[in-house]
Protein backbone atom coordinates (compact mmCIF):
# COMPACT_ATOMS: atom_id res chain seq x y z
CA UNK A 1 0.00 0.00 0.00
CA UNK A 2 1.16 3.53 -0.72
CA UNK A 3 -0.19 6.96 0.17
CA UNK A 4 0.00 9.52 -2.66
CA UNK A 5 -1.08 13.00 -1.62
CA UNK A 6 -3.49 11.63 0.98
CA UNK A 7 -5.04 8.88 -1.16
CA UNK A 8 -4.12 5.25 -0.45
CA UNK A 9 -3.50 2.90 -3.37
CA UNK A 10 -2.55 -0.71 -3.82
CA UNK A 11 1.07 -0.94 -4.95
CA UNK A 12 -0.03 -2.17 -8.39
CA UNK A 13 -2.30 0.87 -8.82
CA UNK A 14 0.17 3.50 -7.63
CA UNK A 15 1.60 5.32 -10.64
CA UNK A 16 3.89 8.31 -10.96
CA UNK A 17 4.61 10.16 -14.20
CA UNK A 18 7.94 9.47 -15.94
CA UNK A 19 8.32 13.25 -15.88
CA UNK A 20 8.23 13.23 -12.07
CA UNK A 21 11.04 15.52 -10.96
CA UNK A 22 12.15 13.17 -8.20
CA UNK A 23 12.74 10.55 -10.90
CA UNK A 24 13.98 12.83 -13.66
CA UNK A 25 16.29 15.12 -11.67
CA UNK A 26 16.51 13.75 -8.14
CA UNK A 27 14.47 16.81 -7.14
CA UNK A 28 13.12 15.25 -3.94
CA UNK A 29 13.82 14.81 -0.25
CA UNK A 30 12.83 11.89 1.93
CA UNK A 31 12.52 10.80 5.55
CA UNK A 32 12.87 7.20 6.68
CA UNK A 33 11.04 6.59 9.96
CA UNK A 34 10.35 3.86 12.46
CA UNK A 35 6.71 3.46 13.53
CA UNK A 36 5.92 1.67 16.80
CA UNK A 37 2.35 0.87 17.81
CA UNK A 38 1.00 3.20 15.15
CA UNK A 39 3.14 6.17 16.21
CA UNK A 40 6.28 7.48 14.45
CA UNK A 41 9.17 7.59 16.92
CA UNK A 42 11.25 10.75 17.26
CA UNK A 43 8.53 12.34 15.13
CA UNK A 44 9.30 15.95 16.04
CA UNK A 45 12.93 15.57 14.97
CA UNK A 46 11.93 13.89 11.70
CA UNK A 47 9.29 16.51 10.94
CA UNK A 48 11.58 19.48 11.50
CA UNK A 49 14.39 17.87 9.50
CA UNK A 50 11.97 17.36 6.59
CA UNK A 51 10.75 20.96 6.77
CA UNK A 52 14.33 22.28 6.96
CA UNK A 53 15.34 20.15 3.97
CA UNK A 54 12.43 21.49 1.92
CA UNK A 55 13.35 25.07 2.79
CA UNK A 56 17.00 24.53 1.86
CA UNK A 57 15.90 23.16 -1.54
CA UNK A 58 13.48 26.08 -1.98
CA UNK A 59 10.40 23.88 -2.05
CA UNK A 60 7.06 25.46 -1.25
CA UNK A 61 5.77 24.03 2.03
CA UNK A 62 1.97 23.61 1.84
CA UNK A 63 -0.03 25.21 4.63
CA UNK A 64 -1.56 21.82 5.54
CA UNK A 65 1.88 20.17 6.02
CA UNK A 66 1.59 20.31 9.78
CA UNK A 67 3.05 17.65 12.11
CA UNK A 68 -0.49 16.50 12.85
CA UNK A 69 -1.44 16.15 9.18
CA UNK A 70 1.60 14.11 8.18
CA UNK A 71 1.39 11.94 11.29
CA UNK A 72 -2.25 11.22 10.44
CA UNK A 73 -1.21 10.19 6.91
CA UNK A 74 1.34 7.77 8.36
CA UNK A 75 -1.18 6.32 10.80
CA UNK A 76 -3.87 5.93 8.13
CA UNK A 77 -1.49 3.86 6.02
CA UNK A 78 -0.67 1.58 8.96
CA UNK A 79 -4.37 1.15 9.75
CA UNK A 80 -5.27 -0.27 6.32
CA UNK A 81 -2.56 -2.94 6.34
CA UNK A 82 -3.70 -6.49 7.02
CA UNK A 83 -0.82 -7.02 9.41
CA UNK A 84 -0.35 -7.70 13.10
CA UNK A 85 3.14 -6.17 13.19
CA UNK A 86 3.81 -3.62 15.94
CA UNK A 87 6.68 -1.91 14.15
CA UNK A 88 7.11 -0.56 10.62
CA UNK A 89 9.59 1.22 8.44
CA UNK A 90 8.02 4.19 6.64
CA UNK A 91 9.39 6.49 3.98
CA UNK A 92 8.00 9.94 3.20
CA UNK A 93 9.19 11.32 -0.14
CA UNK A 94 8.45 14.93 -1.09
CA UNK A 95 9.12 15.98 -4.69
CA UNK A 96 8.69 19.21 -6.59
CA UNK A 97 5.46 18.82 -8.52
CA UNK A 98 5.94 20.80 -11.72
CA UNK A 99 7.10 20.72 -15.30
CA UNK A 100 10.26 22.30 -16.61
CA UNK A 101 13.79 21.05 -17.05
CA UNK A 102 16.50 21.97 -14.56
CA UNK A 103 14.44 25.08 -13.78
CA UNK A 104 11.02 24.05 -12.41
CA UNK A 105 7.88 25.90 -13.42
CA UNK A 106 6.82 26.19 -9.77
CA UNK A 107 8.05 25.12 -6.34
CA UNK A 108 4.80 23.37 -5.33
CA UNK A 109 5.21 19.82 -4.02
CA UNK A 110 3.54 16.42 -3.84
CA UNK A 111 4.37 13.48 -1.61
CA UNK A 112 4.28 9.71 -1.28
CA UNK A 113 4.41 7.51 1.81
CA UNK A 114 5.39 3.83 1.65
CA UNK A 115 5.61 1.34 4.49
CA UNK A 116 6.98 -2.12 5.31
CA UNK A 117 7.02 -4.38 8.37
CA UNK A 118 9.85 -4.59 10.91
CA UNK A 119 10.50 -7.52 13.24
CA UNK A 120 10.90 -5.61 16.50
CA UNK A 121 9.84 -2.34 18.07
CA UNK A 122 13.03 -2.16 20.17
CA UNK A 123 16.52 -1.88 18.74
CA UNK A 124 18.48 -5.12 19.03
CA UNK A 125 22.27 -5.53 18.85
CA UNK A 126 23.45 -8.22 16.48
CA UNK A 127 26.52 -10.30 17.36
CA UNK A 128 26.99 -11.35 13.76
CA UNK A 129 30.13 -10.69 11.72
CA UNK A 130 30.04 -7.15 10.29
CA UNK A 131 33.00 -6.14 8.16
CA UNK A 132 33.57 -2.72 6.62
CA UNK A 133 35.97 -1.09 4.18
CA UNK A 134 36.56 2.40 2.84
CA UNK A 135 34.83 3.32 -0.43
CA UNK A 136 37.33 5.60 -2.14
CA UNK A 137 36.14 5.66 -5.75
CA UNK A 138 34.09 8.82 -5.27
CA UNK A 139 34.23 11.54 -2.62
CA UNK A 140 31.51 13.72 -1.10
CA UNK A 141 31.91 17.50 -1.18
CA UNK A 142 31.08 18.82 2.30
CA UNK A 143 28.24 21.34 2.12
CA UNK A 144 24.74 21.87 3.46
CA UNK A 145 23.09 19.78 0.73
CA UNK A 146 25.30 16.76 1.50
CA UNK A 147 23.78 16.63 5.01
CA UNK A 148 20.25 16.15 3.60
CA UNK A 149 18.37 12.99 2.62
CA UNK A 150 17.73 13.69 -1.05
CA UNK A 151 17.15 11.44 -4.06
CA UNK A 152 20.72 12.19 -5.16
CA UNK A 153 22.30 9.13 -3.52
CA UNK A 154 24.19 7.54 -6.43
CA UNK A 155 27.45 7.34 -4.42
CA UNK A 156 25.61 5.27 -1.80
CA UNK A 157 24.22 3.01 -4.53
CA UNK A 158 27.57 2.44 -6.27
CA UNK A 159 29.26 2.01 -2.89
CA UNK A 160 26.69 -0.60 -1.88
CA UNK A 161 27.35 -2.53 -5.07
CA UNK A 162 31.09 -2.37 -4.36
CA UNK A 163 30.49 -3.70 -0.85
CA UNK A 164 28.33 -6.55 -2.15
CA UNK A 165 30.84 -7.50 -4.84
CA UNK A 166 33.64 -7.68 -2.26
CA UNK A 167 31.67 -9.36 0.56
CA UNK A 168 31.69 -6.36 2.90
CA UNK A 169 28.69 -5.59 5.08
CA UNK A 170 29.14 -1.86 4.68
CA UNK A 171 31.55 0.82 3.54
CA UNK A 172 32.58 4.18 4.92
CA UNK A 173 32.45 7.28 2.76
CA UNK A 174 35.09 10.01 2.55
CA UNK A 175 34.72 13.70 1.85
CA UNK A 176 36.97 15.69 -0.48
CA UNK A 177 39.31 16.35 2.45
CA UNK A 178 39.75 12.56 2.78
CA UNK A 179 38.02 12.50 6.17
CA UNK A 180 35.62 9.67 7.10
CA UNK A 181 32.12 11.13 7.30
CA UNK A 182 29.53 8.33 7.35
CA UNK A 183 28.60 4.81 6.30
CA UNK A 184 26.62 3.91 3.20
CA UNK A 185 23.40 3.68 5.23
CA UNK A 186 23.95 5.81 8.32
CA UNK A 187 26.29 7.76 10.52
CA UNK A 188 29.49 6.35 11.97
CA UNK A 189 30.93 6.59 15.49
CA UNK A 190 34.33 5.43 16.76
CA UNK A 191 35.14 4.63 20.39
CA UNK A 192 38.45 5.02 22.18
CA UNK A 193 38.23 4.34 25.91
CA UNK A 194 35.39 6.53 27.15
CA UNK A 195 35.62 8.96 24.20
CA UNK A 196 32.97 8.60 21.51
CA UNK A 197 33.71 10.43 18.28
CA UNK A 198 31.62 11.25 15.23
CA UNK A 199 32.12 13.53 12.25
CA UNK A 200 30.71 17.08 12.45
CA UNK A 201 28.02 18.25 10.04
CA UNK A 202 30.53 20.71 8.60
CA UNK A 203 32.39 17.70 7.16
CA UNK A 204 29.32 16.88 5.07
CA UNK A 205 27.87 13.92 6.95
CA UNK A 206 24.17 13.11 7.03
CA UNK A 207 22.22 14.94 9.71
CA UNK A 208 20.92 11.67 11.13
CA UNK A 209 18.18 11.46 13.72
CA UNK A 210 19.82 8.62 15.69
CA UNK A 211 23.12 10.52 15.44
CA UNK A 212 21.35 13.47 17.07
CA UNK A 213 19.84 11.29 19.82
CA UNK A 214 23.17 9.61 20.60
CA UNK A 215 24.93 12.96 20.80
CA UNK A 216 22.32 13.98 23.40
CA UNK A 217 22.83 10.72 25.32
CA UNK A 218 26.64 10.89 25.31
CA UNK A 219 26.71 14.60 26.17
CA UNK A 220 24.60 13.99 29.29
CA UNK A 221 26.39 10.82 30.41
CA UNK A 222 29.15 11.09 33.04
CA UNK A 223 30.58 7.82 31.70
CA UNK A 224 31.46 9.16 28.26
CA UNK A 225 33.05 12.12 26.51
CA UNK A 226 31.82 13.34 23.13
CA UNK A 227 34.25 14.35 20.39
CA UNK A 228 32.55 15.85 17.35
CA UNK A 229 35.47 16.38 14.97
CA UNK A 230 36.95 15.15 11.70
CA UNK A 231 37.85 11.46 11.54
CA UNK A 232 41.02 10.39 9.78
CA UNK A 233 41.00 6.92 8.14
CA UNK A 234 44.11 6.16 10.24
CA UNK A 235 41.98 6.38 13.39
CA UNK A 236 39.84 3.41 12.39
CA UNK A 237 42.44 0.74 13.16
CA UNK A 238 43.29 2.42 16.48
CA UNK A 239 39.68 2.46 17.71
CA UNK A 240 38.31 0.09 20.37
CA UNK A 241 34.90 0.06 18.69
CA UNK A 242 33.22 1.34 15.54
CA UNK A 243 29.47 1.39 15.06
CA UNK A 244 26.98 2.57 12.46
CA UNK A 245 23.66 4.23 13.32
CA UNK A 246 20.38 4.66 11.47
CA UNK A 247 16.71 4.96 12.35
CA UNK A 248 15.73 1.42 11.35
CA UNK A 249 18.57 -0.58 12.95
CA UNK A 250 19.56 1.76 15.77
CA UNK A 251 23.19 0.77 16.41
CA UNK A 252 25.14 -1.76 14.35
CA UNK A 253 28.58 -2.69 15.79
CA UNK A 254 31.43 -3.23 13.34
CA UNK A 255 33.39 -6.41 14.05
CA UNK A 256 36.19 -6.08 11.48
CA UNK A 257 38.03 -3.49 9.40
CA UNK A 258 40.99 -4.87 7.49
CA UNK A 259 43.14 -6.70 10.06
CA UNK A 260 41.52 -5.07 13.11
CA UNK A 261 38.67 -6.63 15.09
CA UNK A 262 36.48 -4.76 17.54
CA UNK A 263 34.50 -5.23 20.73
CA UNK A 264 30.92 -3.98 21.22
CA UNK A 265 30.55 -3.26 24.97
CA UNK A 266 30.01 0.49 24.53
CA UNK A 267 27.63 -0.11 21.62
CA UNK A 268 25.50 -2.39 23.79
CA UNK A 269 25.45 0.12 26.64
CA UNK A 270 24.45 2.98 24.35
CA UNK A 271 21.76 0.84 22.75
CA UNK A 272 20.09 0.36 26.14
CA UNK A 273 20.00 4.15 26.58
CA UNK A 274 18.75 4.64 23.01
CA UNK A 275 15.91 2.17 23.58
CA UNK A 276 14.84 4.19 26.62
CA UNK A 277 14.63 7.28 24.39
CA UNK A 278 12.79 5.22 21.80
CA UNK A 279 10.08 4.25 24.29
CA UNK A 280 9.75 7.83 25.48
CA UNK A 281 9.30 8.98 21.89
Amino acid sequence: MININGTIFEDSQANLSPYNRGYAYGDAVFETLKINNGKPVFWEAHYFRLMASMRILRMQIPMHFTPEYLEKQLSSLVSVLSSSAISYRAKITVFRDSNGYYTPDTNAVSYTISISELESDNYIISDQHYEIELFKDYLIAPNLISTLKTNNKIINVVGSIFAKENNYNNCLLLNTNKSVIEALNGNVFIVNGNTIKTAPLSDGCLKGIVREKLIEIVSKSPAYELDESSISPFELQKADEIFVTNIVQGIVPVTKYRKKTYTSEVSKDLLKLLNIKLRLG
